[in-house]
């Protein structure tokens, strides 16, 4: 069953701003008191055209005070331009200098004060409008360097919500530019909220198999298409995590034995492997549908780059097995290609 809208709501993304706080805020500061010393200073050099009600001389204390007001407000009266370079300077410089620090105040309480309002209006409107971003549920060091090899491979961070109940790996998350949600992935709310029924894939790295394959569980009943990828460090678990719904399953360990065992036959096998997997290597692995223009042919036939396998229903099969001499429609083929077109 899916969570009433009360549930949903708890869970609300969250996405860094590009520019920090505090540098948006010195620029504002740093502009605003160049306008004012601009002031004060044609003020000061022009002080004999500037007269006091009470006809004292005007003192730099006098030029100062006369600024702050005249720029703040249209000033009281007791000091005004007597001269008309001085009404002149007071009427095009200085009233333009009043709007413009008038609107840096007024946009320095938008940014932090009504920004946060409208921050979160926007940020539940992209919610409602989630699609074809890839959920990530848990961000530690798997989920992390997933995150991490997506945007290696050219994905915006700004599509990949992180999904965790820990405010500091959220942080890390959110400093990476992606998109955040503080939850518990193993509830339907906190995925719907997630919109995971519009996601493009799902990937599992809760750090405890037993966490992880329960949130496949609620991952799959919620969205039975969406390809689901989960971390499991236990061999024994694997089994578990496919039949909960999983499509793919990986086992660091396990992945890292493959390594290390196809190192001691040849120091190449291992550093092939390594660059097919990584972002940074020569060649990538891609699935793909059969095309029409393919059907019937061989999978070594296929121009787009090597073919190494056959996905056919429930069947799977490699380029040296007989079913590889005729491509049929609905075929899933697993080619190597140049990295760059993976």
């Amino acid at each position: 069953m899916r969570s009433d809208d009360a549930d949903t709501l708890k869970y609300r993304l969250r996405r860094q701003s590009r520019t920090p706080a505090w540098l948006s805020l010195s620029w504002r500061a740093l502009l605003a008191l160049a306008l004012l010393g601009v002031a004060l200073a044609v003020h000061w050099f022009d002080r004999d055209g500037l007269r006091q009600n009470s006809g004292e001389p005007v003192t730099f204390a006098d030029i100062l005070y006369f600024t702050m007001i005249t720029v703040t407000t249209v000033g009281y009266g007791d000091i005004v331009p007597v001269t008309q370079q001085a009404r002149m300077f007071d009427t095009f410089v200085v009233t333009p200098i009043r709007l413009f620090v008038w609107l840096i105040f007024l946009g320095t309480a938008y940014d932090f004060l009504l920004k946060r309002v409208w921050e979160k209006w926007r940020m539940s409107v992209i919610q409602r409008r989630l699609t074809d971003h890839v959920i990530v549920t848990g961000y530690g060091t798997s989920g992390a360097e997933a995150v991490r090899e997506l945007v290696r491979r050219g994905a915006d961070p700004e599509t990949i919500v992180v999904i965790d109940d820990s405010a500091t790996a959220l942080q890390r998350a959110e400093d990476c530019g992606t998109t955040v949600m503080e939850g518990n992935a193993t509830r339907n709310a906190a995925l719907e909220a997630a919109r995971i029924e519009n996601a493009r894939a799902v990937i599992v790295s809760a750090g405890r198999d037993d966490t992880s394959i329960l949130i496949v569980l609620t991952a799959r009943r919620l969205a039975p298409d969406v390809p689901i990828s989960v971390v499991i460090r236990s061999q024994d678990n694997e089994a578990i995590a496919q039949q909960a719904g999983a499509n793919t399953v990986i086992n660091p360990a396990s992945f890292a034995g493959l390594l290390l065992a196809g190192s001691t036959h040849g120091a190449h096998t291992a550093d092939y492997m390594a660059d097919l997997a990584a972002a940074g290597g020569r060649v990538a692995l891609r699935e793909r549908a059969v095309t029409a223009e393919e059907v019937g042919k061989p999978l070594s036939g296929i121009t787009t780059g090597l073919g190494h396998r056959i996905y056919r229903g429930q069947h799977i099969f490699c380029f040296w097995e007989p079913e590889a001499a005729r491509l049929e429609a609905g075929d899933q083929i697993v080619e190597v290609v140049p990295r760059g077109e993976g």
